[in-house]
């Protein structure tokens, strides 16, 4: 198991101390950013649904507006998720293995098994497992063969305390960043953080910033549950929250609106009319023309920055 861990020095900057992790070459080009800023594109994957929570396919890109900052943009690039083979999913699934949640496992193990059959795609698609409880490791790095993503599950071995915003930052940040297409963090937890390193908004703000989306389970622990957490990391990503009352029908029915949601998303790209480098947060908006149609999508994003 290869473990994650925070160094907080002078200028509060994460690494990984272990040389197994030890974020490789190939992760750290930021060729998609670049690309993105010299083109000044705005890339936006969302999810829409009716009153019930039920996808809505066939829709095109007439049917959606899309403002920063108030302002109305144009429409470049759109896509139907669900007919576009060829773009890849990322998924890095995140558990709380603290001890407040440790009866809960063996449901989570057995429900995380059947998304990953019923989700990845062979050749095309990866998931890694992380725990974090005290410590965040790595279990399962990027595979695409839900077998080895199962039999790691089985070493899942309850801890400690809970580091529910240092893992979600490090697998944003060590892990997704380098990666295209679609990423997605599903994590699995009571939301009680008690031991991190940084803050719930720094989780947030790298999420936004590589474009990941964040799926939250709630389960309750033997000490309560703090949701709200997770309510803001999906609030803020364009995910969905979940709270399951620990019993595995629940929790494999959240796992199952995931799957479903993941195969029906949508995906637009426009070029900002705010062409400032300033690096500061811009607020985004979907709207569709449609009545009774409810889209999740990340709140903003932070503008490209000169030098």
């Amino acid at each position: 198991m290869k473990q994650l861990q925070i160094c907080l020095g002078i200028a509060a900057v994460l690494c990984v101390v272990s040389g197994d992790f030890r974020v490789r070459a190939q992760a750290q080009q930021p060729q998609a950013t670049t690309i993105k800023a010299e083109v000044a594109l705005v890339n936006v994957v969302f999810t829409v649904v009716d009153d019930h929570n039920h996808p809505l396919p066939g829709l095109t890109a007439d049917n959606f507006t899309v403002f920063e900052d108030g302002q109305r943009q144009d429409i470049q690039y759109f896509a139907d998720m669900a007919k576009e083979q060829d773009v890849s999913l990322t998924i890095a699934l995140l558990i709380d293995t603290s001890g407040s949640v440790k009866a809960k496992l063996a449901d989570e193990e057995a429900t995380a098994a059947e998304f990953f059959h019923e989700v990845l795609r062979r050749n095309r698609d990866l998931a890694l497992i992380i725990q974090f409880d005290s410590d965040v490791n790595l279990v399962q790095d990027f595979t695409d063969d839900p077998d080895q993503l199962i039999r790691s599950l089985r070493s899942l071995r309850a801890g400690n305390t809970t580091s529910l915003y240092d893992a979600v930052y490090l697998a944003v940040s060590e892990k997704l960043n380098g990666e295209v297409g679609r990423k997605v963090i599903v994590v699995i937890t009571d939301g009680d953080d008690t031991s991190s390193k940084l803050r719930m908004q720094d989780a947030i703000e790298a999420a936004q910033r590589n474009d990941v989306i964040i799926y939250g389970i709630g389960v309750r622990g033997e000490l309560g549950a703090k949701f709200g957490v997770l309510r803001r990391f999906a609030e803020e990503t364009g995910g969905r929250f979940f709270s399951p009352h620990a019993r595995l029908g629940e929790i494999q029915a959240a796992f199952r609106a995931i799957a479903t949601e993941l195969q029906g998303q949508y995906s637009l790209a426009y070029s900002s009319k705010n062409q400032k480098r300033d690096g500061a947060f811009r607020s985004l908006q979907i709207r569709c023309k449609l009545n009774g149609v409810h889209i999740r999508a990340r709140k903003g994003y932070y503008a490209p920055k000169m030098g």
